[in-house]
C-alpha cells in the first residue's frame, strides 16, 4: 500500500513539474509558500499568546538546535521536527480548528511546515515569520534546555548573596538532557567550612558541583542538607559521603529514603542511564524534627521544618543576619508547583504564613531564580489559594472531577511544567477537598 502511495505521489510530482516546464528552486518555493500562508510578526505573536491560551506554539527545529540556542518560553510550546510534523501533529492539535503557530530560527522551515499543516486540513495555522532568533534578540522570554552543554550541571553556581551561591536548575521535569539537575543546588561558604543545600540528582552532579565549589574556596564541605527525599535532592549523597561530609535531613525524609530509596534510584536510572554512574543510596547521618541550629565560624544557620508544604518532609534553611531563606520546595518561582498525592494544599497555605513572618529579604526557592517574597508568593501561595477557591466553587455547584479539570488556569500557562501539571493539580486538590 505504501509503495502504491509513493508511486502515485511521484507521478503527480513529475506531471506537476512537467506542466510548469521549469524546476523551482528552494528560494522560489519558499517565496511562493509565504504568499499563501498567514505570517505574523513578534508583536502579533505576543498579542495572540496573551489573549489565547489554547494556541499551540510549535518549534520545528531539531532538538540539538534547541539544546544550544533555546526555544520560546511562552504558552504551550512544543518541539515537532519539520520532517515529523505530519506524523506528530495529532498528538498536540486535537481538532482541525486548533490554533497553531509554527516557527523556526530564520523563517526557512516554518513556512513549509505551515503549508503542510494547511494541506492536511488544519484551518487555523499561522507562521511566526520573524523567527526565534529575532524573538531572542529582542529579549523576549527564552527557555534553554541546557545552559552548560559540556557540564552535567544545567547551570553553574552564581553568587546570589555574600558567601551564598546557587546553581539554578531547569524549570522542567527531570530529563536526560538536564541530568536530573532540575532543582536549585546551593552552598554557603564560611570560615569553618562549606554547607551544601541539596546533594544533587546523581553522583556525577554532586561531583560537578564540588568542582565549582573548589573554584570559590579551599574550605572543605562539612555538611550536606537534603531539602526532602526526592531523587534530585538525595542521589548525590554517596559522592558527598566519600568526601567526609555529614548528611542532614528531616526525620520523615530519613524514613522515606530508607523505605523507598531503591525505588527512587531505579526510576531515575531509567531516565538518566549512564549518567547515574557511581550513584548509591546512602542514609542521613543526622536528622531533626523542628529545628537544628548550626554555627560555622561566625555564620549562623538555622535548619527548620516549619510545616507541611509540597512534601511532609520539606525543610528550609534560614540565615537570620542576612535575612536570607533557602526555602527548598516550600517555595516555587517561574514554574508551576506540583500537587502530589501526599501534598496538603491547605496546610501549605498555613505554612506560608510562617514564611511571611520571617520577612526574608531574599529567597532561593526550590525551583526558579532567587527573588523577593512578593514574587515567590505569587508563584506559590497565590496559586494554591486560587485553586482551592475555584475547586470550592465546583463542589458547591455539585460539580465533579470533569468540572475541576475545566478550571481556568490559562493565566499560568507560561510557567514551566504547566502542561505536565495543571490538570493533575486540579484533580488532586479536588480529591482533597471533596470530603473536607
Amino acid at each position: 500500500m505504501l509503495r502504491y502511495f509513493l508511486l502515485i505521489s511521484c507521478f503527480f510530482s513529475l506531471t506537476s513539474i512537467q506542466a510548469e516546464s521549469e524546476i523551482i528552486d528552494g528560494n522560489k518555493m519558499l517565496e511562493s509558500v509565504n504568499k499563501r500562508i498567514v505570517n505574523i510578526n513578534t508583536n502579533e505573536l505576543v498579542a495572540i499568546l496573551d489573549k489565547d491560551p489554547s494556541v499551540i506554539l510549535i518549534d520545528v527545529r531539531t532538538p540539538s538546535e534547541l539544546k544550544y540556542t533555546g526555544t520560546i518560553n511562552r504558552g504551550q510550546n512544543v518541539n515537532v521536527v519539520r520532517g515529523w510534523i505530519e506524523f506528530q501533529i495529532a498528538d498536540h492539535a486535537k481538532s482541525k480548528d486548533t490554533p497553531i503557530i509554527v516557527y523556526c530560527g530564520r523563517n526557512l522551515r516554518s513556512p513549509l511546515a505551515a503549508k503542510t499543516l494547511e494541506t492536511m486540513g488544519y484551518t487555523n495555522v499561522k507562521n511566526y515569520s520573524d523567527g526565534f532568533f529575532t524573538w531572542k534578540e529582542e529579549f523576549n522570554p527564552v527557555r534553554i534546555s541546557d545552559h552548560e552543554p559540556n557540564n552535567v550541571l544545567y547551570r553553574l553556581p552564581e553568587e546570589v548573596a555574600p558567601g551564598v551561591y546557587s546553581a539554578i536548575g531547569a524549570t522542567q521535569p527531570y530529563t536526560y538532557e538536564n541530568s536530573n539537575h532540575n532543582n536549585n543546588l546551593s552552598f554557603i561558604v564560611t570560615t569553618d567550612g562549606v554547607l551544601v543545600f541539596n546533594a544533587g540528582g546523581s553522583y556525577l552532579v554532586a561531583k560537578a558541583m564540588h568542582e565549582e565549589i573548589k573554584k570559590v574556596t579551599d574550605q572543605p564541605v562539612k555538611y550536606v542538607v537534603l531539602e526532602n527525599s526526592q531523587g534530585h535532592a538525595i542521589l548525590g549523597s554517596s559522592y558527598w559521603k566519600e568526601q567526609g561530609a555529614i548528611i542532614i535531613a528531616h526525620v520523615e525524609a530519613d524514613k522515606e529514603i530508607r523505605h523507598r530509596g531503591e525505588d527512587i534510584y531505579a526510576r531515575t536510572l531509567r531516565v538518566q542511564k549512564e549518567k547515574i554512574t557511581g550513584t548509591k543510596i546512602v542514609f542521613p547521618d543526622l536528622t531533626f524534627k523542628e529545628k537544628m541550629p548550626i554555627l560555622m565560624g561566625d555564620t549562623k544557620i538555622e535548619l527548620m521544618h516549619i510545616g507541611a508544604s509540597h512534601s511532609p518532609d520539606d525543610i528550609q534553611l534560614w540565615m537570620p543576619e542576612q535575612k536570607l531563606l533557602i526555602s527548598g520546595d516550600t517555595a516555587f518561582n517561574e514554574r508551576m508547583l506540583p500537587i502530589f498525592p501526599h501534598t496538603n494544599a491547605a496546610a501549605w497555605i498555613e505554612t506560608w504564613d510562617k514564611i511571611e513572618a520571617l520577612e526574608p529579604a531574599l529567597i532561593i526557592p526550590g525551583h526558579g531564580e532567587p527573588t523577593d517574597l512578593a514574587t515567590i508568593t505569587k508563584f506559590t501561595k497565590d496559586y494554591l489559594v486560587y485553586m482551592r477557591s475555584e475547586v470550592e466553587k465546583v463542589i458547591e455547584d455539585d460539580g465533579g472531577l470533569y468540572e475541576a479539570y475545566g478550571i481556568d488556569q490559562s493565566m499560568y500557562r507560561d510557567r514551566g511544567t504547566y502542561r505536565e501539571l495543571h490538570k493533575q493539580n486540579a484533580e488532586r486538590i479536588f480529591k482533597q477537598m471533596e470530603f473536607e
